[in-house]
């Protein structure tokens, strides 16, 4: 319930310091008196975008501070989860705007964020304005109105908790099923290239091997030739070199008797010429492996080629580098095919959700369809209080295929004025006096359903008048009995005069500026301005006669 409201340099608000109370309030004025400017405060309080254009001129900030009896609510989870201070009976709530566009939002005096400052104020608060008749064409409004009747609020907690889990176990799924295409895409190029080096059949030090061979098959006549040759110095058994050394070996050795010296060099001699024999025959064996061979030189070349070209497409360096990268890529591959698990663990867990959300739909569903015969009639009894006698209205329930937020239910508020007029959509068809009282209505069957926040009517009698007025004005009444807090901020006097409490919303005007105040009415002003909201300007004895007989009513 809100005890205190105070409000400092906003818009044409200098100061307002002002209590409300427990039961139903009415708000009047004249218009441009600054009854929206009092609302517009309260719903900046309740977290709604600031706009510094709201500061009263001249001045560096507003401030807007309410104080609410929350002894109703449960509330102290919200608390503890924001980390806020708790008191069971009483909760402040605080909001500054300076000129240079910065805002501040206090919960019991803790700086919290405008979004958990929403978050409570949605809790406290109900602000009915006009543009909220347009609530009437919103299918989430028109569930919510079901689930209060069925009191189904914690297998709805349970299903929104379940549905969340599905779309982010979907969500993973389909991120991984993205990555992983990509993966695919990526690993049928991987399985490509490893082929591709596969089947070249690489090994390390090949190349070496090859470009040394292609020069020997490339100047193989050259090589032989000089090979023969040399042969030919070394080998010929008369002049050749081997021979000669030999015989130099025997002619050294023969004075080794006489010239002791001569020994020495013999031996060293005759290592050169077992060298050079040793050469010859490996010559000779050289001659006979070194011949040119077409087919050969091809092959080498061709082998070449394709080394050179698997290096010039790959970017390595050589045979060693591309036989690492062919094994990054099995690493990769073999990688890529462990995800075909993952992808299986993933729609488990995503088909297990959706399994479990639908169920759980299918449980709100039935709770839902279950109250729309009791909600079809509270209406229509409300609205033939209201003056509609003749009034249909059906709520048409469907159910969908696809989960959403709300469950799998579809429903549309059908209405007709007249019974001989077809049901049609209730926010297309209905005149605005029409859904004033339709939007009434179902705020009566909320509050009868549930403990409500403080409800704050903003006109919502506009479109109607007389004793209809009146009949609004014991709904708005019955509402507040049912232990909730009902302000009405209204231009009627039929429902000024139903209020258990009168706030006037006026302008000072001291010739240099106009400041609106508010401030709560005794009896005898409150006659007078309910026999002013009946005859105008100039208030008659008739005028207050009549008010005196709304009030006594």
């Amino acid at each position: 319930m809100l005890c205190h409201l105070y409000i400092k340099n906003y818009a044409l608000i200098e100061s307002l310091d002002i209590d409300f109370h427990k039961g139903f309030s009415v708000i009047t004025g004249e218009t441009g008196a600054g009854k929206s400017i009092i609302l517009g405060a309260l719903s900046l309080l309740l977290g709604e975008r600031a706009d510094i254009k709201a500061i009263k001129p001249g001045e560096g900030k507003c401030i807007i501070e309410a104080v609410y009896d929350i002894s109703q609510f449960s509330l102290k989870k919200f608390f503890d989860e924001n980390e806020l201070e708790y008191q069971a009976d009483e909760c402040i709530i605080r909001r500054e705007l300076s000129s240079t566009g910065k805002t501040r939002a206090f919960i019991n005096d803790t700086p919290v964020s405008v979004t958990t400052l929403k978050a409570l104020g949605n809790q406290l608060v109900d602000i009915h304005s006009q543009h909220q008749n347009l609530l009437l064409n919103d299918k989430k409004f028109q569930l919510k109105i079901l689930d209060t009747v069925a009191h189904d609020e914690k297998l709805l907690s349970s299903y929104t908790e379940t549905y969340n889990q599905y779309l982010r176990a979907r969500h993973e799924l389909e991120h991984f099923e993205t990555s992983l295409q990509q993966k695919r895409d990526k690993n049928d190029y991987q399985i490509f290239q490893l082929q591709e080096i596969d089947k070249a059949q690489l090994r390390s030090g090949e190349q070496e091997e090859l470009e040394e061979e292609a020069k020997i098959l490339d100047n193989a006549g050259e090589i032989k030739e000089a090979l023969y040759k040399t042969d030919s110095m070394l080998s010929d058994e008369t002049n050749g070199i081997v021979s000669r050394l030999n015989n130099c070996v025997n002619l050294l050795e023969s004075l080794s008797k006489i010239y002791g010296k001569a020994s020495s060099l013999a031996e060293r001699l005759n290592t050169c010429a077992i060298e050079a024999d040793d050469i010859r025959t490996e010559i000779s064996q050289l001659l006979y492996h070194v011949n040119f061979d077409p087919e050969r030189q091809t092959y080498v070349n061709d082998r070449l080629d394709l080394i050179n070209a698997l290096e010039d497409k790959y970017h390595k360096a050589n045979i060693q580098e591309l036989l690492d990268f062919a094994e990054s890529l099995r690493h990769d591959i073999e990688m890529n095919a462990d995800s075909d698990e993952t992808l299986r663990h993933l729609r488990e867990q995503r088909d297990d959700c959706h399994r479990r959300a639908f169920d759980l739909a299918g449980k709100v569903s039935s709770a839902r369809q279950s109250v729309i015969d009791k909600v079809e009639k509270e209406v229509i009894d409300n609205l033939t209080d209201l003056g509609m006698p003749k009034i249909r209205f059906k709520i048409q329930h469907d159910r969908q295929e696809e989960l959403g937020s709300t469950g799998i239910d579809v429903v549309t508020f059908l209405f007709s004025a007249n019974s001989s007029m077809p049901l049609q959509n209730l926010a297309s068809t209905a005149s605005g006096g029409e859904i004033a009282r339709v939007m009434l209505s179902l705020k009566a069957i909320l509050a009868s359903s549930s403990q409500m926040r403080t409800i704050i009517f903003d006109e919502i009698d506009t479109g109607v008048s007389g004793c209809i007025a009146e009949r609004m004005a014991v709904v708005m009444k019955n509402i507040s009995n049912n232990n909730n807090q009902v302000i009405s901020i209204t231009h009627l006097p039929q429902i000024a005069a139903k209020g258990d409490y009168h706030y006037l919303v006026y302008k000072q005007d001291d010739g240099i500026v106009s400041l609106t105040n508010i401030k709560e009415l005794n009896q005898e002003e409150r006659v007078n301005e309910i026999a002013h909201m009946l005859s105008g300007a100039d208030t008659t004895e008739a005028a207050i006669n009549n008010a005196q007989a709304l009030l006594d009513s």
